[in-house]
Protein backbone atom coordinates (compact mmCIF):
# COMPACT_ATOMS: atom_id res chain seq x y z
CA UNK A 1 0.00 0.00 0.00
CA UNK A 2 1.32 3.43 -0.95
CA UNK A 3 2.24 5.74 1.96
CA UNK A 4 0.04 8.78 2.56
CA UNK A 5 2.89 11.10 3.57
CA UNK A 6 5.55 12.73 1.35
CA UNK A 7 8.30 10.83 3.18
CA UNK A 8 8.15 7.45 4.87
CA UNK A 9 10.44 4.99 6.61
CA UNK A 10 12.82 2.95 4.50
CA UNK A 11 11.76 -0.69 4.53
CA UNK A 12 14.82 -2.93 5.07
CA UNK A 13 13.94 -5.03 2.03
CA UNK A 14 13.88 -1.93 -0.21
CA UNK A 15 17.51 -1.43 0.69
CA UNK A 16 18.30 -4.69 -1.08
CA UNK A 17 16.70 -3.44 -4.27
CA UNK A 18 18.72 -0.23 -4.03
CA UNK A 19 22.00 -2.07 -3.42
CA UNK A 20 21.43 -4.16 -6.54
CA UNK A 21 20.56 -1.03 -8.52
CA UNK A 22 23.76 0.75 -7.54
CA UNK A 23 25.93 -2.30 -8.18
CA UNK A 24 24.45 -2.71 -11.64
CA UNK A 25 24.65 0.96 -12.62
CA UNK A 26 28.32 1.02 -11.63
CA UNK A 27 28.84 -1.43 -14.49
CA UNK A 28 26.16 -0.04 -16.86
CA UNK A 29 27.29 3.59 -17.03
CA UNK A 30 30.85 2.98 -18.30
CA UNK A 31 29.80 0.15 -20.63
CA UNK A 32 26.98 2.08 -22.31
CA UNK A 33 28.53 5.53 -21.97
CA UNK A 34 31.74 4.65 -23.76
CA UNK A 35 30.34 3.98 -27.24
CA UNK A 36 27.04 5.80 -27.77
CA UNK A 37 26.07 9.47 -27.92
CA UNK A 38 23.31 9.50 -25.30
CA UNK A 39 21.98 7.18 -22.59
CA UNK A 40 18.95 7.46 -20.34
CA UNK A 41 18.16 6.39 -16.80
CA UNK A 42 14.39 6.49 -16.29
CA UNK A 43 12.89 6.02 -12.83
CA UNK A 44 9.19 5.49 -13.39
CA UNK A 45 8.13 5.73 -9.73
CA UNK A 46 10.86 7.98 -8.39
CA UNK A 47 9.27 9.02 -5.08
CA UNK A 48 10.62 11.94 -3.04
CA UNK A 49 14.27 10.92 -3.39
CA UNK A 50 14.84 10.18 0.29
CA UNK A 51 13.24 8.57 3.33
CA UNK A 52 12.32 9.82 6.80
CA UNK A 53 15.71 8.87 8.18
CA UNK A 54 17.55 10.67 5.38
CA UNK A 55 18.39 7.50 3.45
CA UNK A 56 18.71 8.04 -0.29
CA UNK A 57 16.00 6.91 -2.70
CA UNK A 58 16.57 5.29 -6.08
CA UNK A 59 16.86 8.51 -8.16
CA UNK A 60 19.55 9.97 -5.91
CA UNK A 61 21.35 6.62 -5.76
CA UNK A 62 21.37 6.55 -9.57
CA UNK A 63 22.73 10.09 -9.91
CA UNK A 64 25.40 9.54 -7.26
CA UNK A 65 26.43 6.24 -8.81
CA UNK A 66 27.52 8.34 -11.80
CA UNK A 67 28.91 11.27 -9.82
CA UNK A 68 31.03 9.04 -7.60
CA UNK A 69 32.11 6.59 -10.30
CA UNK A 70 35.87 6.25 -10.53
CA UNK A 71 35.59 6.01 -14.34
CA UNK A 72 33.26 9.00 -14.66
CA UNK A 73 35.63 10.95 -16.89
CA UNK A 74 35.67 8.08 -19.37
CA UNK A 75 31.89 8.31 -19.90
CA UNK A 76 31.70 10.43 -23.03
CA UNK A 77 27.97 10.01 -23.71
CA UNK A 78 25.34 12.52 -22.69
CA UNK A 79 23.63 11.02 -19.63
CA UNK A 80 20.02 12.00 -18.92
CA UNK A 81 18.16 11.12 -15.73
CA UNK A 82 14.39 11.26 -16.24
CA UNK A 83 12.71 10.97 -12.85
CA UNK A 84 8.95 10.48 -12.95
CA UNK A 85 6.76 10.94 -9.87
CA UNK A 86 2.98 11.22 -9.95
CA UNK A 87 2.43 12.77 -6.49
CA UNK A 88 3.01 16.54 -6.53
CA UNK A 89 4.50 16.89 -3.04
CA UNK A 90 6.95 14.04 -3.61
CA UNK A 91 7.99 15.38 -7.00
CA UNK A 92 8.64 18.80 -5.43
CA UNK A 93 10.76 17.27 -2.68
CA UNK A 94 12.74 15.26 -5.22
CA UNK A 95 13.29 18.32 -7.39
CA UNK A 96 14.81 20.13 -4.43
CA UNK A 97 17.28 17.30 -3.87
CA UNK A 98 18.13 17.11 -7.56
CA UNK A 99 18.68 20.88 -7.74
CA UNK A 100 21.20 20.59 -4.92
CA UNK A 101 23.15 18.05 -6.99
CA UNK A 102 22.98 19.82 -10.34
CA UNK A 103 26.05 22.05 -9.71
CA UNK A 104 28.05 18.85 -9.20
CA UNK A 105 26.92 17.20 -12.43
CA UNK A 106 29.35 17.11 -15.35
CA UNK A 107 28.44 19.12 -18.44
CA UNK A 108 27.30 16.00 -20.29
CA UNK A 109 24.75 15.07 -17.61
CA UNK A 110 21.19 16.32 -17.13
CA UNK A 111 18.52 15.45 -14.56
CA UNK A 112 14.83 16.22 -14.99
CA UNK A 113 11.95 15.64 -12.56
CA UNK A 114 8.53 15.13 -14.15
CA UNK A 115 5.37 15.36 -12.06
CA UNK A 116 3.31 12.81 -13.97
CA UNK A 117 2.31 9.15 -14.15
CA UNK A 118 4.81 6.64 -15.52
CA UNK A 119 2.60 5.14 -18.21
CA UNK A 120 1.28 8.51 -19.44
CA UNK A 121 4.73 10.15 -19.54
CA UNK A 122 6.58 7.33 -21.27
CA UNK A 123 3.77 6.85 -23.80
CA UNK A 124 3.98 10.55 -24.67
CA UNK A 125 7.75 10.39 -25.11
CA UNK A 126 7.54 7.27 -27.27
CA UNK A 127 4.74 8.74 -29.39
CA UNK A 128 6.86 11.83 -30.05
CA UNK A 129 9.81 9.69 -31.09
CA UNK A 130 7.61 7.64 -33.41
CA UNK A 131 6.26 10.83 -35.01
CA UNK A 132 9.84 12.00 -35.62
CA UNK A 133 10.88 8.56 -36.91
CA UNK A 134 13.48 8.41 -34.14
CA UNK A 135 14.42 5.66 -31.70
CA UNK A 136 14.61 5.75 -27.94
CA UNK A 137 18.21 6.17 -26.78
CA UNK A 138 19.77 3.23 -24.91
CA UNK A 139 18.13 3.30 -21.50
CA UNK A 140 17.70 1.61 -18.16
CA UNK A 141 14.09 1.86 -16.97
CA UNK A 142 13.32 1.22 -13.31
CA UNK A 143 9.71 0.26 -12.61
CA UNK A 144 9.19 0.07 -8.85
CA UNK A 145 5.51 0.68 -8.01
CA UNK A 146 3.73 0.15 -4.71
CA UNK A 147 1.11 -2.05 -6.36
CA UNK A 148 0.13 -3.17 -9.85
CA UNK A 149 -1.38 -0.04 -11.38
CA UNK A 150 0.23 2.19 -14.02
CA UNK A 151 2.76 -0.45 -15.17
CA UNK A 152 1.26 -1.70 -18.46
CA UNK A 153 3.07 -4.30 -20.51
CA UNK A 154 2.43 -2.39 -23.72
CA UNK A 155 4.54 0.53 -22.49
CA UNK A 156 7.32 -1.74 -21.23
CA UNK A 157 7.19 -3.55 -24.56
CA UNK A 158 7.71 -0.31 -26.46
CA UNK A 159 10.82 0.35 -24.38
CA UNK A 160 12.14 -3.13 -25.13
CA UNK A 161 11.79 -2.56 -28.87
CA UNK A 162 15.07 -0.69 -28.62
CA UNK A 163 17.80 -3.36 -28.62
CA UNK A 164 19.92 -1.32 -26.17
CA UNK A 165 17.21 -0.78 -23.56
CA UNK A 166 16.58 -2.65 -20.31
CA UNK A 167 13.82 -2.81 -17.70
CA UNK A 168 14.16 -3.52 -13.98
CA UNK A 169 10.72 -4.34 -12.58
CA UNK A 170 9.56 -4.97 -9.03
CA UNK A 171 6.84 -7.58 -9.41
CA UNK A 172 4.53 -7.33 -6.41
CA UNK A 173 3.20 -10.87 -6.33
CA UNK A 174 1.62 -10.59 -2.86
CA UNK A 175 -0.56 -7.70 -4.08
CA UNK A 176 -1.50 -9.65 -7.20
CA UNK A 177 -2.38 -12.75 -5.20
CA UNK A 178 -4.37 -10.76 -2.63
CA UNK A 179 -6.47 -8.81 -5.09
CA UNK A 180 -6.57 -11.16 -8.08
CA UNK A 181 -10.32 -11.74 -7.71
CA UNK A 182 -11.23 -8.14 -6.85
CA UNK A 183 -13.20 -6.70 -9.75
CA UNK A 184 -11.62 -3.25 -9.74
CA UNK A 185 -8.18 -4.83 -10.01
CA UNK A 186 -8.97 -6.79 -13.14
CA UNK A 187 -8.22 -3.92 -15.51
CA UNK A 188 -4.91 -3.25 -13.74
CA UNK A 189 -3.88 -6.89 -14.09
CA UNK A 190 -4.99 -6.97 -17.72
CA UNK A 191 -2.60 -4.07 -18.40
CA UNK A 192 0.17 -5.39 -16.16
CA UNK A 193 0.35 -8.70 -18.03
CA UNK A 194 -0.83 -7.39 -21.38
CA UNK A 195 -3.27 -10.29 -21.59
CA UNK A 196 -6.31 -11.75 -19.81
CA UNK A 197 -4.64 -15.17 -19.52
CA UNK A 198 -3.68 -14.32 -15.91
CA UNK A 199 -7.28 -15.23 -14.98
CA UNK A 200 -6.39 -18.89 -15.50
CA UNK A 201 -4.12 -18.62 -12.48
CA UNK A 202 -7.04 -17.89 -10.18
CA UNK A 203 -8.25 -21.47 -10.63
CA UNK A 204 -5.01 -22.99 -9.30
CA UNK A 205 -5.45 -24.02 -5.66
CA UNK A 206 -1.86 -24.95 -4.87
CA UNK A 207 -0.13 -21.73 -3.78
CA UNK A 208 3.31 -22.59 -5.14
CA UNK A 209 1.94 -23.65 -8.52
CA UNK A 210 -0.23 -20.53 -8.69
CA UNK A 211 2.76 -18.28 -7.99
CA UNK A 212 4.82 -20.08 -10.62
CA UNK A 213 2.00 -19.65 -13.14
CA UNK A 214 2.00 -15.87 -12.65
CA UNK A 215 5.81 -15.71 -12.78
CA UNK A 216 5.98 -17.79 -15.96
CA UNK A 217 3.26 -15.69 -17.57
CA UNK A 218 4.99 -12.41 -16.77
CA UNK A 219 8.34 -13.74 -18.00
CA UNK A 220 6.75 -14.95 -21.21
CA UNK A 221 5.05 -11.58 -21.75
CA UNK A 222 8.37 -9.76 -21.33
CA UNK A 223 9.89 -12.07 -23.94
CA UNK A 224 6.93 -11.54 -26.26
CA UNK A 225 7.36 -7.80 -25.74
CA UNK A 226 10.92 -8.02 -27.00
CA UNK A 227 13.31 -9.00 -24.19
CA UNK A 228 15.98 -11.47 -25.31
CA UNK A 229 16.90 -12.43 -21.75
CA UNK A 230 14.67 -12.32 -18.68
CA UNK A 231 16.12 -12.77 -15.20
CA UNK A 232 13.91 -13.39 -12.22
CA UNK A 233 14.94 -13.39 -8.56
CA UNK A 234 12.88 -13.40 -5.39
CA UNK A 235 13.43 -11.51 -2.13
CA UNK A 236 12.53 -13.36 1.07
CA UNK A 237 12.49 -12.42 4.73
CA UNK A 238 12.77 -15.77 6.43
CA UNK A 239 10.17 -17.87 4.64
CA UNK A 240 7.99 -14.93 3.57
CA UNK A 241 8.13 -13.73 -0.02
CA UNK A 242 8.50 -9.95 -0.11
CA UNK A 243 8.75 -9.27 -3.83
CA UNK A 244 10.29 -10.51 -7.05
CA UNK A 245 12.61 -8.70 -9.46
CA UNK A 246 12.32 -9.16 -13.20
CA UNK A 247 15.08 -7.84 -15.42
CA UNK A 248 14.59 -7.75 -19.18
CA UNK A 249 17.47 -7.07 -21.56
CA UNK A 250 18.84 -7.81 -25.02
CA UNK A 251 22.41 -7.94 -23.75
CA UNK A 252 24.15 -11.13 -22.65
CA UNK A 253 26.72 -8.99 -20.84
CA UNK A 254 23.91 -7.06 -19.12
CA UNK A 255 22.32 -10.33 -18.05
CA UNK A 256 25.60 -11.50 -16.53
CA UNK A 257 26.30 -8.16 -14.83
CA UNK A 258 22.86 -8.07 -13.23
CA UNK A 259 23.44 -11.52 -11.74
CA UNK A 260 26.80 -10.36 -10.44
CA UNK A 261 25.11 -7.35 -8.82
CA UNK A 262 22.52 -9.52 -7.09
CA UNK A 263 25.08 -12.04 -5.82
CA UNK A 264 27.23 -9.23 -4.40
CA UNK A 265 24.47 -7.98 -2.09
CA UNK A 266 22.97 -11.33 -1.11
CA UNK A 267 22.23 -12.05 1.65
CA UNK A 268 21.89 -8.94 3.84
CA UNK A 269 20.34 -8.65 7.30
CA UNK A 270 17.35 -10.96 7.65
CA UNK A 271 16.79 -10.98 3.91
CA UNK A 272 17.93 -13.29 1.13
CA UNK A 273 17.66 -13.39 -2.63
CA UNK A 274 16.65 -16.69 -4.17
CA UNK A 275 17.24 -17.84 -7.71
CA UNK A 276 14.54 -19.42 -9.83
CA UNK A 277 16.49 -21.76 -12.14
CA UNK A 278 18.01 -23.87 -9.38
CA UNK A 279 15.21 -24.98 -7.09
CA UNK A 280 14.96 -21.96 -4.79
CA UNK A 281 18.72 -21.54 -4.48
CA UNK A 282 19.53 -18.99 -1.77
CA UNK A 283 22.29 -16.78 -3.08
CA UNK A 284 25.23 -16.60 -0.71
CA UNK A 285 28.79 -16.01 -1.85
CA UNK A 286 30.20 -17.72 1.23
CA UNK A 287 28.06 -20.83 1.44
CA UNK A 288 26.32 -21.43 -1.84
CA UNK A 289 25.60 -24.75 -3.51
CA UNK A 290 27.16 -24.94 -6.97
CA UNK A 291 25.78 -28.41 -7.66
CA UNK A 292 22.91 -26.96 -9.73
CA UNK A 293 25.42 -25.06 -11.86
CA UNK A 294 27.45 -28.21 -12.57
CA UNK A 295 24.30 -30.13 -13.45
CA UNK A 296 23.01 -27.33 -15.70
CA UNK A 297 26.28 -27.13 -17.63
CA UNK A 298 26.49 -30.91 -17.97
CA UNK A 299 22.88 -31.20 -19.15
CA UNK A 300 23.37 -28.42 -21.70
CA UNK A 301 26.59 -29.75 -23.29
CA UNK A 302 26.65 -33.50 -22.67
CA UNK A 303 26.77 -35.44 -25.94
CA UNK A 304 27.54 -32.35 -28.06
CA UNK A 305 31.19 -33.14 -28.72
CA UNK A 306 33.90 -30.58 -28.19
CA UNK A 307 32.65 -27.20 -27.00
CA UNK A 308 34.67 -24.06 -26.38
CA UNK A 309 34.98 -22.33 -23.05
CA UNK A 310 33.38 -19.29 -24.66
CA UNK A 311 30.18 -21.25 -25.40
CA UNK A 312 30.02 -22.43 -21.81
CA UNK A 313 30.56 -18.89 -20.53
CA UNK A 314 27.72 -17.60 -22.71
CA UNK A 315 25.39 -20.26 -21.35
CA UNK A 316 26.27 -19.43 -17.75
CA UNK A 317 25.87 -15.71 -18.43
CA UNK A 318 22.40 -16.19 -19.92
CA UNK A 319 19.05 -16.36 -18.17
CA UNK A 320 19.24 -20.16 -18.15
CA UNK A 321 21.23 -20.19 -14.90
CA UNK A 322 21.17 -18.27 -11.61
CA UNK A 323 24.97 -17.98 -11.69
CA UNK A 324 27.41 -15.61 -13.37
CA UNK A 325 30.61 -16.09 -15.34
CA UNK A 326 32.99 -15.33 -12.47
CA UNK A 327 31.78 -18.49 -10.74
CA UNK A 328 31.72 -21.36 -13.19
CA UNK A 329 35.39 -22.23 -13.73
CA UNK A 330 36.45 -22.67 -10.11
CA UNK A 331 33.12 -23.89 -8.74
CA UNK A 332 31.94 -26.10 -11.60
CA UNK A 333 34.62 -27.03 -14.13
CA UNK A 334 37.44 -27.74 -11.67
CA UNK A 335 35.44 -30.24 -9.56
CA UNK A 336 34.02 -31.77 -12.74
CA UNK A 337 37.52 -32.25 -14.12
CA UNK A 338 38.68 -33.74 -10.82
CA UNK A 339 35.77 -36.19 -10.96
CA UNK A 340 36.59 -37.02 -14.60
CA UNK A 341 33.19 -35.83 -15.71
CA UNK A 342 34.79 -33.71 -18.42
CA UNK A 343 37.64 -34.15 -20.85
CA UNK A 344 39.81 -31.20 -21.88
CA UNK A 345 41.67 -31.03 -25.19
CA UNK A 346 45.33 -30.78 -24.01
CA UNK A 347 46.27 -28.88 -27.16
CA UNK A 348 44.09 -25.95 -26.06
CA UNK A 349 45.69 -25.25 -22.69
CA UNK A 350 49.03 -25.51 -20.86
CA UNK A 351 48.00 -26.43 -17.31
CA UNK A 352 45.36 -28.70 -15.82
CA UNK A 353 42.40 -27.13 -13.98
CA UNK A 354 42.76 -23.92 -15.99
CA UNK A 355 40.49 -22.84 -18.86
CA UNK A 356 41.93 -19.97 -20.91
CA UNK A 357 40.22 -18.59 -24.00
CA UNK A 358 39.98 -21.21 -26.72
CA UNK A 359 39.92 -24.19 -24.33
CA UNK A 360 37.87 -27.08 -25.68
CA UNK A 361 35.96 -29.44 -23.40
CA UNK A 362 33.88 -32.56 -23.83
CA UNK A 363 31.24 -33.62 -21.29
CA UNK A 364 30.78 -37.30 -20.49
Amino acid sequence: MAPKTPLWQLDPHTRGKHLVLRRYLEAWFPIMGSWTGRILFIDGFAGPGEYEGGEEGSPIIAIKSLLEHRARRMIAAEVQFILIEKEKDRAAHLEGLVNDLKPLLPSNCKATVLNSAFDHTLTKVLDQLDAQAKKLAPCFVMVDPFGVADTPMDVIGRVLQNPKSEVYVSFMYEAINRFKETQEFEQHLDRLFGTTVWRDGIKIDDQERRKQFFYDLYENQLRQAGATYVLHFEMYKGQRLVYAIFFGTHSLKGCDRMKQAIWKVAPFGDFAFRGTRSGQLSLDLEASDFGPLRRAISTEFRGKGWVTIERIADFVASDQTDYHTSQFKTNALVPMEDAKEIEVDPATRKRKRTYPDGTKLRFH
